[in-house]
């Protein structure tokens, strides 16, 4: 059990055993309990959602890299200040890092399953990310289920924190709305490589897929989801905590599901493709909109405007 949950466990009213005895039953200190965090300020706030904008436009950049991109935007942030705050949103760079540290014992790395694979009909494969999002004094985390074939989201969580928790929510969500699929696909993230997650996919009787390290493309439709979800709801709005952005969130959700028409599916929604199958003589090509990735110099030149009002936001 974590110290955060220990903590949880204590009452400060309880008529038979004082706060200090409760403590030391729960083997934590008094000033850790009365501890709390006080969060990022609000220069680190604004930072983070600069450099959540950019990453956007430029998944293939680390720490440094961004800290010079800034810089060139009139924003000046140290490296080591920009890889920081990048580790605290979850964001990292899609080239191939090199392998400094081992994966917990416990925590299984399962292979890449979807290569070469013609992905047809929905429910042959479901995929899963989580994604920063900033509100007005803070920030959350977005967690997603979707169909790879249809794009239909099937699940969604917010949470302050960055646990496997409300990722296993998420996923028993969609399992009980829609049955379960024939393999799921993630990125090698802890809160997807952890028992709490990986064992609910084995006791459905789901394969496992799991990306190749810092290879986006291997799950490339959800970092569509993504990109799509910010530039038409999460930077249009002023998300004042996590209420609003739950309530926002779930009303774009909502509508790119059943009134978005999307182009893969010749003008359908995801609901609709979801529903009846999808186009029956044609697969998924991983690659089949090329000109929507952000590195895409199309795209670049599309979301420049959109970049710029974030950056001056």
């Amino acid at each position: 059990m974590s110290r955060v949950e220990r903590k949880g466990m204590i009452r400060r009213l309880s008529p038979g055993l004082s706060l200090s005895r409760q403590c030391e039953v729960l083997s934590i200190s008094r000033s850790s309990y009365y501890y709390r965090p006080k969060g990022e300020s609000p220069e680190n706030l604004a930072l983070m959602r600069c450099i959540d904008g950019l990453f956007l436009k430029y998944p293939f950049y680390g720490s440094r890299q961004m800290a010079r991109q800034l810089r060139r935007n009139g924003v000046h942030a140290g490296r080591h200040r920009v890889r920081r705050l990048m580790r605290l949103m979850g964001l990292q760079a899609i080239y191939q890092a090199p392998r400094t540290s081992t994966p917990h014992p416990a925590h299984r790395i399962y292979p890449y399953l979807l290569r070469n694979m013609e992905i047809s009909r929905p429910d042959q494969v479901w995929c899963a990310d989580i994604t920063y999002i900033p509100v007005q004094r803070g920030f959350l985390y977005l967690v997603a289920i979707m169909d790879w074939q249809s794009r239909h989201v099937l699940a969604w969580r917010l949470s302050n924190t960055m646990d496997a928790a409300f990722c296993a929510e998420a996923l028993e969500e969609a399992l009980a709305r829609h049955g379960a699929p024939e393999m799921f696909n993630t990125d090698q993230g802890s809160q997807f490589t952890s028992l709490a997650f990986t064992g609910v996919l084995k006791d459905a009787g789901i394969r496992i897929s799991m990306d190749g390290r810092g290879r986006c493309m291997d799950n490339i439709f959800i970092e569509r989801l993504w990109r799509s979800l910010k530039y038409e709801c999460v930077y249009l709005h002023e998300l004042s905590d996590g209420f609003v952005a739950e309530r926002v969130i779930g009303d774009w959700i909502g509508f790119y599901n059943t009134e978005r028409p999307h182009s893969a599916h010749d003008g359908r929604t995801p609901a609709e493709a979801y529903g009846d199958g999808g186009p029956k003589d044609r697969p998924v090509d991983m690659l089949d909109k090329a000109a929507a990735l952000p590195t895409s110099p199309q795209a670049q030149q599309a979301q420049q405007d959109v970049i710029n009002k974030v950056m001056a936001a």
